[in-house]
């Protein structure tokens, strides 16, 4: 290796939050880390629920009091049959105290969440952050490398790819995938409205997806607040997008069945095609592959960026302080720890999805009883819950609470 090439034990690529996640969470576990990418801190319509599991890593990496202020609780999750089925269910209330929880989790504004994390990445002991572009990765027997694009060089003996579904350093390592499309499109949009959200994060069923409104924090002029990811076909997309703010505002309104009372438009809109993607692997040729990197789905359940920052917790446990982290042994363990789960999250995130835009009665039927079950049940339920907030099998120690025995 020529000697203009800069090394460091690990190398993370993505200035997300799953990434800069990785990069705190390597650093505080003894790595020499450089974190490479552009942070995102452009206003946006888009927020993230992070899960009791996320929050336990934010915690555990220092960062949850710096992200409270910013934090809307997410006491109950109420789905909403919409869809005008036949068998149509009851509204069913998920309840975090049902399961030992005082929330779920809390929901964000991501920009916000990414601007905290780079703050404290920064100050993060162990951790070299370059704000640049990784525009060439090359996997080698003892070192892979990245080219910037100002020409600097970098090595290490991993590389973490967090750099999103359409990942250079997934294709450098040779991690084929598989892709698949929805004909649906999501618009996004933060919003403030005349009555209390109280908590309760509301999913509607439609035909054409979820209709979905989540808590925000209230501001000043603005005491009740929620985000809206609004699932739909890309002609009415396309229509709703040319809407003034007033008219939007009102078909808003009618779909949630005037839930809130009179909604207001703030900021921009968001409009974001809906397909699916799944690594066929997690590890290869020096490379590990987090976050949207290694799967991606439409935003239902507040899956996303909970699974990305699981990968990222696993990671961390199954590579071994002294030791080659680029290792096939270590990269093996991360596969094993991680494919059961994603497998899941995908799987079930596109049944329902699916289901919704069928319209087959027997598929409707099978939904209406699934939530009528859910609804009537409670051990059934409350195994639900679980599982969203976190699945079975081993917790990695950024997700136990502070004080708990580590791997």
């Amino acid at each position: 290796m020529s000697e203009a090439v800069q090394t460091s034990d690990i190398i993370v690529v993505g200035a997300g939050a799953a990434g800069l996640a990785a990069a705190m969470g390597l650093a505080q576990a003894g790595w020499q880390v450089t974190l490479i990418g552009k942070p995102d801190l452009a206003a946006t319509a888009r927020t993230v629920a992070l899960l009791d599991g996320s929050l336990r890593l934010f915690e555990n990496l220092g960062v949850l009091e710096r992200l409270r202020p910013d934090f809307a609780a997410l006491e109950t999750m109420r789905i909403v049959d919409d869809t005008g089925s036949l068998f149509r269910s009851p509204p069913v209330d998920f309840r975090a105290g049902e399961i030992g929880l005082d929330v779920f989790g809390e929901n964000i504004e991501n920009r916000l969440l990414v601007t905290h994390l780079a703050d404290a990445a920064r100050a993060t002991p162990g951790l070299t952050f370059i704000e640049g572009k990784v525009v060439h990765a090359t996997p080698g027997e003892a070192l892979a490398c990245v080219t910037l694009e100002d020409g600097a060089r970098y090595g290490a003996r991993l590389l973490v790819a967090a750099d999103g579904r359409k990942s250079l350093l997934r294709k450098a390592a040779g991690i084929a995938t598989r892709d698949w499309s929805y004909p649906q499109v999501a618009l996004t949009v933060l919003l403030a409205h005349d009555r209390p959200h109280r908590d309760v994060s509301t999913e509607f069923h439609t035909r054409q997806g979820p209709f979905t409104l989540v808590p925000l924090p209230g501001k000043d002029g603005a005491p009740h607040r929620s985000s809206l990811v609004w699932m739909m076909d890309p002609l009415e997309a396309s229509r709703r997008q040319r809407l003034d703010d007033v008219t939007l505002a009102q078909e808003i309104e009618r779909q949630s069945h005037h839930l809130h009372g009179r909604v207001r438009l703030e900021g921009p809109r968001g409009a974001f095609p809906m397909s699916g993607l799944g690594a066929m692997r997690l590890a290869a040729h020096r490379i590990a592959l987090v976050g949207d990197a290694a799967h991606g789905f439409p935003p239902i359940g507040a899956q996303g960026l909970n699974l990305g920052l699981r990968d990222v917790a696993h990671l961390v446990d199954c590579l071994t302080p002294g030791q080659d982290p680029g290792q096939d042994e270590s990269l093996a363990r991360y596969e094993a720890a991680r494919q059961g789960d994603i497998r899941l999250r995908i799987f079930g995130v596109d049944l329902l999805n699916r289901s919704l835009l069928s319209g087959l009665m027997p598929v409707d039927a099978l939904r209406g009883f699934g939530l009528m079950a859910l609804a009537a049940i409670r051990p059934l339920r409350k195994l639900v819950m679980r599982a969203g907030v976190m699945p079975r099998g081993s917790v990695p120690s950024l997700m136990r609470a502070q004080g708990a025995n580590r791997l």
